[in-house]
């Protein structure tokens, strides 16, 4: 078994204790009404890490990440820089999804994030993208940048010294605005076209 190998069974072992860790979870009461928890999805050694919200009813059907409309929008998205959504991981900044898909409160953001510290700390991505207010929100203050509104930061880059290299964040607007309104279509594709150039 080469170096490499080696690496990526043990990041699959630590994951998975953060897996089992999620479906134990009783830190806040999203747990109660959920049908699955949504772990997040996709390759371990992935340089890119895309964040969303929340679960939401597909997802939490089907306990995996952006599986109904915005999903598609997102695999489209991928698809235009040549990237499979096999090939990046994709995850959440709650693990359980809000009742009638309410935005997450803060107290549920403050239970939760700790599986997502320990994931991206599994993975060590060299690109962060979250997608939408909350997730930009949670991740630029984590890395020590001051967040505004999605509508004025999307497509910026923000770099950082990580203790796991040099980490760059590029908020996006949430897949999901392509829904309601086809102009943020445009906005999504040339904001893509900048994970695309760093990669």
């Amino acid at each position: 078994m080469n170096v490499n190998s080696e690496i990526l069974m043990a990041k699959k072992e630590e994951m998975k204790i953060v897996t089992d860790l999620i479906k134990e979870c009783k830190r806040c009461s999203l747990y109660k009404s959920r049908k699955n928890p949504v772990n997040g999805f996709g390759s371990l050694d992935s340089k890119v890490v895309f964040i969303g919200e929340a679960p939401g009813r597909n997802e939490d059907f089907q306990g995996k990440p952006f599986v109904g409309r915005a999903g598609k929008i997102l695999d489209d998205l991928l698809k235009s820089i040549n990237l499979e959504r096999s090939k990046v991981f994709i995850g959440n900044i709650l693990k359980c999804r809000p009742p009638n898909n309410r935005n997450p409160l803060k107290k549920e953001i403050d239970s939760c994030t700790d599986y997502l510290d320990k994931q991206l700390k599994i993975i060590k991505p060299k690109i962060i993208a979250p997608l939408g207010n909350f997730s930009s929100i949670y991740i630029l203050n984590k890395y020590g940048f001051k967040a505004e509104k999605i509508s004025k930061i999307h497509g910026k880059v923000f770099e950082k010294n990580t203790s796991f290299g040099s980490l760059k964040i590029i908020p996006l607007f949430h897949p999901a605005v392509a829904v309601y309104n086809s102009n943020k279509t445009q906005i999504l594709i040339k904001d893509f076209k900048i994970i695309k150039e760093l990669l």
